[in-house]
């Protein structure tokens, strides 16, 4: 049989169709296909291999650096310096670049890395049924109507619809997030089931965890669920942070306002002052690299450097360093549930029997905790009957690693473990007085598990677990309190389902059977006439230190949505309990599928929680809460989270669970998956972004006092202040000072009390820009006012230029003090004494200044000369009176209500439009 390439492309919704029809409509059969009709699919539809990711290579990757307004302005001031004799000023502007550039360069991880790492997911071989006879072959060589068969340990390599399958679970975290295997089976399902609902289908890059299967291939490649990831990730741009545009838009404006500035300087020099031009363009030139805040860039490097050490120490581990600024701005975080904002560790909560109702105390696999009844007391025997059928239809192991308890078998009978030890049971003495004889293993056709023991004289006892309904079904007699039999009351269970349902808890009924005596060979026909014994409801329960973080991120003002792959009673259980709202409303994909782009932003922003989402469902909420103006943070672990961690403004990947696919599409990877981590680290950024705002508010307008000075007595044609080469000594003594000092600042008081900033808000604030206005115009008065007091005594121009220069650099000292706090005041102890990082910047200032003053080397480099004692005085008064003056505007704004808004940046009134 051959296959037409013209024929129409088959329906995608494989899920919905019976096996007949689809081994039909691929012209298939279930002996598989033959090897030359394999051939012939190969060429039309292709390898079974993922496209290549784009890679950049290392050299566009470094330069790439270099592609930023402010950096690009210093390149051209520093090829103007060097041409023009300035070498001294040249090389340090090209260093700092260069350093800067070296950094960005070995913290930049390469987000295109994440197709790179899907290749992984999928299995290198794969076992078909070629003319009827099993073999192994190359996965790339599979095509749509290959029959493949699937068992326990297998990646499964290619979707697949199943046509045959015996107690098969396959784990698909990787692609919904459910916590435990799928069940799976033959039967089609409704065209519109989700894809965690999808029964008949296996998907490529899962792992079968159990039973065994034969499917036939119904997509391959780029046609896979795991391709349609791999071409969705591939769509997302990469996007600039808030920070580099920020930095962007501030380098377009500072160079377009200094390049203005320059050429109105050059012209008023050539012709009101009757410079030549070439002498008026050497000052201008000098002016420029004066201005050019050259340290800057580095300084925020290293800042955000810094950020990424501390955020190491809380498991927070930064792949991409402007991430770490960009966290402090994040305003919405979407949380995957499993593992992140819950244990991953199923435990029995909730048992109910004939006789009552009890609840399982302590969490996850650990055998801490007690079981009681919820009208009080202690369990009945009932309720102990019901933990031994637990503890003994049973495969599992607990064991403790490394102070850990885990799990080695499916997580629920590990659960049902724990349950026994908490209820006071021991299991190997359990198994002792009642050993298994037989066993009937869970399948998907029948959905239970039955065990069969020995027990007293020649009796024998049947145990079994599975759906409750189907036990109920099998059933005629219910246990009660007192552990005697009574008549079924169907209606009552049903009732205890559907309330355990919608506590979002996962349900197993028990029942059990006396034998007169042991058959030989546990048969199915012998599951019938069973004693109901209870249900008992599982849940994967938050994670205690989860609900802290979440309330703190509230405090913060920062939204926190729960994108989760599973069901809605589920995800809406664990939401109430972490409390992202006290009624929180949830979404299911399926809905989303309706909604249109425009009316998706406000649905997004009204809902808490996505249940049952796919990965085109999490990218369109990541970019419709965008749309409103929101810096979304995303984490994930699976292959079908990468899209939106890549879409998302920081992306966070699980370090224990991820997959490398989230790993490598995501800015950040915890190393404890630990949501409270994402809280820290949000606190951490935060830190960082002030620092950076310190940084900018104490050298902006440093560098523009002493400029000012130098162009107002230009202006008035007075004798310089400073000389060129004295300004450079400032920047490079304090650059490397107290400039730097800054990055080292802890955070501020309220810091996670405050709302998010918002995305658009400038660098400068409307408090900076009044900051750096008011601070520029102070330093040019004490600069101006000693260079004139001095003069006015007969000093020399020499002297009276040292006193100019070391009048900077006592006013930075103490503008140093002011701008370390820009949310309170900083006379109080803790702003007076500092930190050792500010301790040790400042003497090495005052050692550096004292050489420039009092070496003779020093005199000769600078032309500077040494001070009076009395004129040193002088000089840290003027220090002092900067310092009041900067605390009373602090002051008088936050007395007229106008601090917090101008420091923020206009954070309140976004808070206002915040959904």
């Amino acid at each position: 049989m051959s296959v037409d390439p013209s024929t129409p492309q088959p329906p995608a919704a494989w899920h919905a169709l019976d096996a007949d029809e689809v081994l039909r409509r691929l012209h298939a059969g279930s002996g598989g296909l033959s090897d030359e009709e394999a051939a012939d699919r190969l060429v039309i539809h292709g390898r079974n291999v993922l496209p290549a990711p784009p890679t950049r290579s290392p050299l566009r990757r470094f330069l790439e650096q270099f592609n930023n307004a402010l950096i690009l302005f210093l390149l051209s001031a520093a090829v103007l310096a060097g041409l023009l004799g300035h070498r001294i000023d040249a090389a340090v502007i090209v260093a700092v670049v260069l350093v800067n550039a070296v950094v960005g360069f070995v913290q930049e991880g390469r987000a295109e890395q994440a197709l790179a790492a899907l290749q992984a997911m999928l299995a290198p071989t794969a076992r078909v049924l070629r003319d009827g006879v099993r073999r192994e072959i190359d996965v790339a060589g599979l095509v749509p109507g290959d029959t493949v068969l699937l068992e326990a340990g297998d990646r499964v390599p290619a979707d697949v619809r199943l046509l045959h399958a015996r107690g098969l679970l396959v784990d698909e975290a990787a692609l919904t997030g459910e916590s435990v295997a799928a069940e799976k089976t033959e039967v089609p399902v409704a065209e519109d089931a989700s894809l965690g609902d999808r029964t008949g289908m296996a998907y490529s890059g899962t792992l079968v965890a159990a039973g065994q299967g034969r499917g036939v291939v119904v997509a391959t490649a780029s046609a896979t669920e795991i391709g349609r990831i791999n071409t969705l990730i591939g769509s997302v741009d990469v996007l600039a942070t808030p920070l580099l545009r920020q930095i962007n838009r501030f380098g377009r404006r500072f160079t377009a306002v200094a390049i203005a500035a320059a050429a109105l300087l050059f012209v008023f020099a050539v012709f009101a002052r009757d410079y030549a031009w070439l002498d008026a363009l050497m000052v201008v030139v000098a002016l420029a690299v004066g201005v050019v805040p050259e340290g800057l860039p580095a300084v925020i490097t290293i800042t955000l450097a810094i950020g990424v050490r501390r955020m190491a120490t809380r498991h927070a581990i930064v792949r991409r360093l402007p991430a770490v600024e960009t966290l402090g701005a994040t305003s919405v975080i979407c949380s995957d549930k499993t593992g992140t904002l819950t244990r991953n560790e199923m435990t029995a909560r909730h048992l109910v029997t004939a006789g009552g109702t009890a609840v399982a105390s302590g969490g996850g696999y650990s055998p801490e905790g007690a079981l009681a009844l919820e009208r009080g007391g202690e369990a009945d025997a009932g309720m102990r009957r019901l933990v031994l059928c637990g503890l003994l239809c049973n495969d599992a192991e607990l064991r403790q690693r490394d102070g850990h308890w885990q799990v080695d078998g499916d997580p629920m009978e590990g659960a049902l473990l724990a349950l026994a030890l908490k209820a006071g049971f021991e299991p190997d003495m359990a198994l002792a007085d009642r050993p298994r004889l037989d066993a009937i293993p869970f399948d998907a056709s029948y959905r239970y598990m039955a065990t069969l023991h020995r027990g007293a004289g020649e009796t024998a006892e049947l145990y079994v677990k599975g759906a409750p309904e189907q036990l109920l079904a099998l059933s005629t007699r219910q246990l009660d309190g007192d552990g005697e039999p009574q008549p079924l009351r169907a209606a009552f269970w049903e009732s205890a389902i559907a309330e355990a349902a919608s506590r979002g808890e996962r349900v197993l009924g028990f029942a059990m059977r006396t034998l007169e005596h042991a058959p030989e060979r546990l048969e199915q026909e012998q599951v019938a006439g069973l004693l109901f014994l209870g249900v008992v409801g599982f849940i994967d329960p938050p994670r205690a230190e989860a609900m802290a973080a979440v309330a703190d991120c509230r405090s913060a003002g920062i939204a926190v949505k729960m994108i989760t792959g599973d069901h809605a009673a589920t995800a809406a259980a664990i939401a109430r309990q972490l409390g992202l709202a006290e009624a929180p409303v949830v979404v299911e994909g399926r809905s989303l599928d309706g909604v249109a782009d425009a009316e998706l932003p406000a649905l997004a922003a009204g809902a808490d929680v996505f249940a049952r989402a796919s990965p085109e469902h999490k990218l369109r909420v990541v970019r419709a809460l965008q749309s409103r103006g929101a810096v979304v943070a995303m984490t994930g672990d699976g292959v079908n989270d990468a899209p939106s961690l890549k879409q998302a403004d920081v992306g966070i990947a699980m370090g224990r669970k991820g997959t490398e696919a989230a790993k490598e599409a995501a800015e950040m990877v915890l190393s404890d998956d630990n949501f409270a981590s994402i809280v820290a680290a949000v606190h951490e950024g935060r830190t960082v972004y002030d620092n950076i705002r310190k940084v900018v508010a104490w050298t902006l307008p440093t560098n523009g006092g002493e400029i000012l000075a130098i162009v107002i007595a230009l202006l008035l044609g007075m004798t310089l202040p400073m000389t060129p080469a004295q300004i450079l000594w400032i920047n490079m003594v304090l650059t490397v000072t107290l400039g730097l000092v800054l990055a080292f600042e802890p955070a501020e008081p309220g810091v996670m009390r405050r709302p998010p900033r918002p995305s658009s808000a400038a660098l400068v604030s409307p408090f900076m820009l009044w900051r750096i206005v008011l601070v520029s115009l102070l330093f040019t008065a004490g600069a101006l006012g000693v260079f004139i007091w001095a003069i006015g005594r007969g000093l020399d121009v020499p002297t009276a230029r040292t006193l100019v220069v070391n009048t900077l650099c006592v006013m930075e000292i103490f503008y140093l003090f002011n701008v370390r706090y820009l949310h309170m005041t900083s006379f109080t102890w803790r702003g007076a004494r500092g930190t050792p990082a500010v301790l040790w910047a400042i003497a090495g200032v005052v050692v550096a200044q004292l050489a420039f003053t009092y070496a003779p080397f020093m005199q000769r480099l600078f032309d500077s000369r040494p001070v009076a004692l009395l004129d040193g005085v002088v000089v840290v008064l003027i220090g002092v009176v900067l310092m009041v003056v900067l605390e009373l505007e602090k002051a008088l704004l936050r007395r007229l209500g106008w601090f917090e808004e101008l420091a923020l940046g206009g954070a309140r009134a976004y808070e206002g439009t915040r959904a």
